[in-house]
This record gives C-alpha cells, sequence and structure tokens, in this order.
C-alpha cells in the first residue's frame, strides 16, 4: 500500500515529556515521542501512519494502516497494512498485521496474528497406489 504511494504526512505530534490521558483519535499520520495512556486510533477515512518513537510510551490499543514502533507499546497493536519493529521496540501485547518488517532486538510478548487473507482452497492429497 505505502511502497507505490507517498505516505500519509505526519501532522501531529506528542513531544517528548508529554502525557496524555485518554483516547486519541487522529487523521493521516502522527508520531508519539511522549507518553499516552489510553487508545491510539486512526481516522478511516485516509490512508494512516503512526510512528512511536525510542522515547515514548503507550498503555492501551493501537490502531492505524503503517505502524512504525520503537518505544513501547503495553496493549495490542492493529496494523491493517504493515507493522514495523524497529530495534528498540518492545510490545507487551497481541498484535494484528498483514505485513510485518521486524528488525533484530525488537521484542513482541504477545500473539502475532497475520489478518485473516482469503486462501484458495487446494484439493486434498491422494496417497499414490502401491503397484497398481
Amino acid at each position: 500500500m505505502f511502497s507505490r504511494k507517498k505516505q500519509p504526512p505526519i501532522k501531529s505530534l506528542v513531544a517528548q515529556g508529554t502525557r496524555i490521558e485518554g483516547d486519541v483519535h487522529f487523521a493521516e499520520g502522527m508520531r508519539i515521542d511522549g507518553e499516552v495512556v489510553g487508545d491510539i486510533r486512526a481516522g478511516s477515512e485516509q490512508s494512516s501512519i503512526l510512528v512511536i518513537s525510542e522515547t515514548a510510551r503507550v498503555e492501551g490499543a493501537v490502531h492505524a494502516d503503517h505502524v512504525i514502533v520503537n518505544g513501547q507499546v503495553v496493549g495490542p497493536v492493529h496494523a491493517a497494512e504493515l507493522l514495523e519493529l524497529q530495534p528498540k521496540a518492545k510490545i507487551t501485547g497481541n498484535v494484528h498485521y498483514k505485513a510485518l518488517e521486524m528488525h533484530q532486538g525488537a521484542v513482541i510478548a504477545g500473539q502475532m496474528c497475520p489478518v485473516a487473507v482469503l486462501v484458495e482452497e487446494k484439493p486434498p492429497l491422494k496417497l499414490a497406489s502401491n503397484g497398481q
């Protein structure tokens, strides 16, 4: 999705030293350098990108098309398209993704759940008969 199209611009920032308590809703792009205690959700009208930097901490569910994590997340992460886990990423919770890029050093303490992709039904295997 993002490889051929230009990524959405980062329009919102939670700066380092800032703490937000409550749910956060954003459009297009957002970067978290501070702390958020609550769910973070991108609007569904446009493509979205969420960057959780090395200095960031999120306690709550995360929902966006493209999620890049290099900080700490305590809660489930839902990436509709791409989940990118950079070397200092630490997620405590289940991750749901369509595509995953995980760098050495990233840690997930939870289940990894790829988004269900329709798989063509394959014919059943038949054993070859002996000598006939």
